[in-house]
């Protein structure tokens, strides 16, 4: 059984990547289990909170990942880049200083988002990548999931209705599952 997980870098209630997120749960292929993953709870990165012990909300979310054999990352984009939010649990998710090992060391990465723009969310997603790289994720890069406007994607209850954005959004998580299912143990 292949695991995937998904997190979601926005904390709006309303988020159209948590909405995204949602609607790839269920397009997840016979013999993958796809859970998601939240940043919600995550103070912002403090060294001298670390030495103390990793909050619940960090370590829930790190075991969430060393669990997984892939994980998606549904960014939104900020100011043309990462938002700030979310880039705080990946450090906080990353950091070794309590000798913790490397979750993201060779594990399967992808990027997805959705933006209100008529670019989806390619410059948060460019961004990401020396990030991912640095940290020795193994970063899929078979597809990149981009879905502009996302306004007219969802409906007022953050379903998404849009067809073709739904077509998309299934190649692209079977393409990734498959990715993922392929990879030696």
């Amino acid at each position: 059984m292949t695991k995937l997980i998904g997190i979601s870098g926005s904390l709006r209630k309303g988020s159209f990547n948590t909405a995204l997120l949602k609607a790839a749960i269920p397009l997840a292929p016979e013999g993958v289990t796809f859970t998601s993953g939240t940043i919600e709870g995550i103070p912002l990165y403090n060294a001298d909170i670390e030495r103390e012990g990793v909050p619940q909300a960090v370590q829930a979310l790190k075991d969430q990942i060393a669990a997984a054999d892939g994980v998606i990352l549904f960014t939104p984009e900020y100011n043309n880049s990462i938002p700030g939010v979310f880039k705080n649990a990946i450090d906080w998710v990353s950091s070794s200083m309590t000798g913790a090992p490397n979750i993201f060391a060779g594990r399967a990465f992808a990027l997805a988002g959705t933006s209100p723009g008529p670019f989806g969310t390619l410059l948060s997603q460019n961004a990401w990548l020396p990030v991912l790289r640095t940290l020795g994720a193994d970063l899929w890069s078979g597809k990149r999931l981009m879905l502009p406007k996302a306004g007219s994607l969802f409906d007022k209850d953050g379903q998404l209705t849009d067809e073709e954005a739904t077509a998309r959004l299934k190649g692209f998580v079977e393409a990734f599952a498959a990715y993922v299912a392929a990879k030696p143990a």
